[in-house]
C-alpha cells in the first residue's frame, strides 16, 4: 500500500507540470504567474511536513494517512475546476498541505511494522515508487488530455487517491509488529541542534540540492515542450526516462552509501558519494543548457536526474548519523530547507524566462546551485553526532 501511495503521490504532484502548457494557455497565465502556481504547492508542502508527521504519530497513521490522502485527492480534483490564477493558487496551496504528510507518515508506518534491519530497504522501495509515479505521469495524463482535455485528468487522478484512502482506512491497523517497543515521547534538544555547525550546513546543502531537483518536479515538462520544442506525444518518453533514471539512482545510491561507508568509514563514504554525485550532475545540467537540440538535452537531463539522486540516500542517512534518536527532527528540518529551495526555484525560473525569453538561462542557475550543494556536502562530518 505504501509503494502504491508513493506512485499516487507523484502522479498527483507531477500531473500539473505535464499539463502546464495547456493550463497556461487556457487560463491566460504568464511564465512568472505559472512559477507562483508551482511554488504555492512547494510552500505549503515544506511548511506542513513536521506538523503532519506529528499528527500521524499522535493520532495514529490509519486515521491521519486516510484523511490527508483524501484531502489532497479532493484538491487534485478541484484543480480541474480552477478558473484563473487566484483559484489555482489557493487550490495548489491546499493540495500541498495534504501531500506534506505523505513521507513523514509513511516513515512512521515503516518504523512500526518493519525490523530495524529492513527499514532502509522499505524506504528505498517507497522512494523509488515515487519516482516511478513521476515516470508514469505523462503516459497517464497526456492520453487523457488528448481525449478529454486537461481538466478530466485531474478528476480521474483525484478519484484514484480517494479509492486508496478508503482501502487504507478499512485494511490498515495501528498495531505495532510483535515485540516492538512503544514509542516514548522525548524532548527535542533544540539548543544543541541549533548550535551545531553541521546542522546548518546540512540544511544549506539540501536547500541548494532541492533547488535543482524541484526543477524536475515543476518546470521540467514545460521546459521540454516550450523551451526545446518537444511535441506532446514526445513528452511521454522525454519526461518518463529521467524519472526512471532517478529511480535507479535512489536504489543504487542506498546500496553504494552503505558499501562505501563500511569500506572507508562513514565520514568518507557518505561525503565522497554525495559531493561527487552533485558535482557531476551540475556538469550535466550545464551541458543541457549549453548544447542546443532535443537529443542532447534529453540525454544530459536524464543523466543529471539519475546522478544527483545517487546522493539522496546519503543525505537522509546523514540525518540518522547526526541526529540519532532525533533523526526525525533533523530530517524534517532538512526537508523543510529543501522545499524552501524548491519554492525559490519555481518562482525564479518563471521570472528568468519571462524577462529573458530564454528557457536555457535558468539551467545555468540550477547548475551553480548544485555546485554549491556539492561543496557544502564535503564539509558535513557525520561522525560527530549533534544530539
Amino acid at each position: 500500500m505504501l509503494v502504491i501511495l508513493g506512485v499516487v503521490t507523484f502522479l498527483d504532484r507531477i500531473n500539473i507540470s505535464v499539463a502546464g502548457s495547456s493550463i497556461m494557455k487556457d487560463l491566460g497565465l504568464s511564465a512568472s504567474q505559472w512559477g507562483w502556481v508551482q511554488s504555492a504547492f512547494i510552500l505549503s508542502y515544506g511548511l506542513m511536513q513536521i506538523p503532519m508527521g506529528a499528527l500521524g504519530d499522535r493520532h495514529g497513521h490509519r486515521k491521519i494517512l486516510s484523511l490527508i490522502v483524501l484531502w489532497w485527492s479532493l484538491f487534485t480534483a478541484f484543480t480541474g475546476m480552477a478558473g484563473g490564477l487566484a483559484s489555482l493558487l489557493v487550490i495548489r496551496f491546499m493540495f500541498g498541505v495534504g501531500e506534506a504528510g505523505s513521507s513523514p507518515c509513511s516513515t512512521g508506518v515503516i518504523s512500526r511494522w518493519f525490523d530495524k534491519g529492513e527499514v532502509g530497504k522499505a524506504q528505498g522501495y517507497v522512494w523509488a515508487a515515487s519516482r516511478m509515479g513521476g515516470a508514469l505521469t505523462p503516459f497517464v495524463v497526456i492520453p487523457i488530455m488528448a481525449a478529454l482535455g486537461w481538466r478530466p485528468a485531474f478528476y480521474i487522478l483525484g478519484g484514484v487517491g480517494i479509492i486508496w484512502a478508503a482501502v487504507w482506512f478499512f485494511c490498515y491497523r495501528d498495531k505495532a509488529m510483535p515485540g516492538a517497543e512503544p514509542a516514548k515521547p522525548r524532548n527535542v534538544p533544540w539548543n544543541k541542534i541549533l548550535r551545531a555547525r553541521s546542522f546548518w550546513i546540512l540544511c544549506a546543502m539540501y536547500f541548494f540540492y532541492a533547488f535543482g531537483s524541484w526543477f524536475f518536479f515543476s518546470w521540467f515538462p514545460t521546459f521540454m515542450e516550450l523551451g526545446r520544442g518537444f511535441a506532446k506525444s514526445e513528452l511521454t518518453y522525454a519526461v518518463a526516462v529521467p524519472f526512471v533514471m532517478s529511480m535507479i539512482g535512489n536504489i543504487s545510491g542506498g546500496y553504494l552509501t552503505d558499501r562505501l561507508s563500511a569500506k572507508y568509514g562513514i565520514k568518507t563514504g557518505r561525503k565522497a558519494l554525495g559531493s561527487t554525485s552533485l558535482a557531476v550532475s551540475a556538469l550535466c545540467m550545464f551541458l543541457a543548457a549549453f548544447i542546443p537540440g532535443k537529443t542532447a538535452v534529453f540525454i544530459f537531463l536524464s543523466l543529471c536526474f539519475g546522478i544527483f539522486d545517487l546522493m539522496l540516500p546519503s543525505a537522509w542517512a546523514l540525518c540518522i548519523d547526526l541526529g540519532g534518536e532525533h533523526a526525525g527532527t533533523i530530517s524534517g528540518a532538512m526537508n523543510t530547507a529543501g522545499n524552501i529551495g524548491g519554492f525559490f526555484c519555481g518562482i525564479l525560473f518563471g521570472y528568468l524566462v519571462q524577462s529573458s525569453g530564454n528557457y536555457n538561462l535558468p539551467l545555468y542557475m540550477i547548475a551553480a546551485m548544485l555546485v554549491i550543494s556539492a561543496v557544502l556536502f564535503a564539509f558535513i562530518d557525520p561522525s560527530k553526532r549533534i544530539a
